[in-house]
């Protein structure tokens, strides 16, 4: 059988990766995807997943999923991406593109589906659009470069290229962390604190006797595979989870369940996830949307003070893009983005920021950019930080590891 041409298509966030793709499935690509325009192409991708579970929720019934007594939507994200595979190739396309298929996935899931799609490329064609360098599939024959504007730059020597060093950012920021303008009364140092605690729904168990506590100014990773419970224990922390309840669970000096409002509970949390970018999707500035993170508000719908706004500017300058203060944030890159949000938790330097996942979609320049950003809020501020990701980001400084490891009675945590 004659060896089949695989490409990989390094991403920059600058791209439009979705025409991109869309135009080599319906034979409008450029060189060197000319060679595809006569084949049948299916997208392997979020996008493709969203839709099927939407055309799930409405139906009632799922092709991907009918030989099983599950939803598409209750499946892991290593579960649904394995059945999203089964489903595309029963489609028998001659190539497949593939959307970051590692993003969402821990170590475990990544090696599962790493090892069908290499047994698929003895058979079908694979296009691989990557973010990081470090997902590159092994058997990839053919490299380029997805620029801005959507230019093409060939990858000559592959190896070398995956190779170089990623940018260091460590010393990107030359300006201080602002100073905040008010801190949180708070009357101890200890601000979450949990003591054996379980969490069970129905008859699965979630969490079993989880203790874990974080102090003022530490630097915390959270890591587990998925479905470990990292969702339910974040839950817990913001107030969000009715199972906190009947615990032995403390949040910022007051135990759960003694008069507290949530309301109460997150004006002392920053929390960042990629998903909120797309609560932003209106014409607000970008300073309008820094200075939100004062009344945590979707928006600004007050007039903010000359001292809320001049730390506003001030978080501004400490990123370098002042001069963008008037842009609309929707239509900022993907990493300027994440940073904003990332500035935009912390301009109330909160005694606890929450990062869910901030590096997700991010290309390796901005991740590099978004973790010096990260490291440097830890070393230059009192909040307490706590970072969960699938992946293990090698500039990352965290100063201590809560592992969540699944048993049959619920995860259990494991302080490192």
């Amino acid at each position: 059988m004659k060896p089949k041409n695989h490409w990989a298509v390094f991403l920059s966030n600058d791209a439009d990766i979705a025409l991109f793709a869309q135009q080599i499935i319906t034979g409008k690509a450029v060189e060197p995807f000319t060679a595809f325009h006569d084949q049948k192409g299916i997208l392997f991708s979020p996008i493709l997943l969203n839709d099927l579970i939407e055309e799930e929720s409405r139906r009632d019934y799922s092709e991907i999923t009918k030989n099983s007594n599950r939803q598409l939507k209750s499946l892991s994200s290593g579960e649904q991406k394995k059945a999203l595979l089964t489903y595309v190739l029963s489609q028998e396309p001659d190539f497949i593109i593939l959307d970051n298929p590692f993003d969402n996935l821990d170590k475990s899931s990544q090696q599962s589906l790493k090892k069908m799609l290499v047994e698929i490329a003895e058979h079908t064609s694979l296009i691989q659009l990557i973010n990081r360098k470090k997902d590159l599939l092994p058997f990839i024959n053919n490299a380029v470069v997805l620029e801005e504007n959507n230019t093409l730059n060939f990858v000559n020597d592959i190896a070398t290229f995956v190779n170089q060093q990623n940018d260091d950012a460590r010393n990107i920021y030359s300006k201080k962390v602002p100073e905040p303008i008010h801190h949180f009364d708070i009357d101890t140092t200890t601000l979450i604190q949990f003591k054996n605690v379980s969490v069970q729904y129905g008859d699965k168990m979630i969490l079993q006797n989880i203790n874990w506590t974080i102090h003022t100014g530490e630097f915390w990773q959270l890591v587990g595979p998925n479905g470990s419970g990292k969702t339910t224990l974040l839950s817990m922390i913001t107030g969000d989870n009715v199972k906190g309840y009947g615990k032995d669970l403390e949040l910022f000096g007051r135990k759960k369940g003694t008069g507290e409002t949530v309301w109460e509970i997150k004006k002392k949390i920053g929390y960042v996830t990629p998903s909120m970018t797309d609560l932003f999707s209106t014409r607000h500035t970008l300073e309008e949307m820094i200075v939100s993170g004062f009344y945590d508000s979707i928006g600004l719908y007050i007039i903010p003070t000359e001292m809320e706004l001049r730390l506003a500017d001030e978080w501004l300058q400490l990123m370098e893009i002042d001069y963008l203060k008037n842009k609309a944030f929707c239509e900022l890159s993907l990493g300027l983005q994440r940073k904003a949000l990332i500035a935009r938790a912390m301009v109330k330097h909160p005694p606890l920021l929450i990062l869910d996942e901030p590096a997700f979609g991010l290309d390796d320049h901005n991740t590099a950019m978004v973790t010096a950003l990260i490291n440097k809020i830890a070393a230059e501020s009192r909040t307490s930080i706590l970072y969960v990701s699938h992946r293990t980001e090698d500039g990352i400084t965290a100063q201590f590891i809560l592992e969540l490891t699944p048993t049959e009675k619920g995860s259990i945590g494991i302080v490192k």
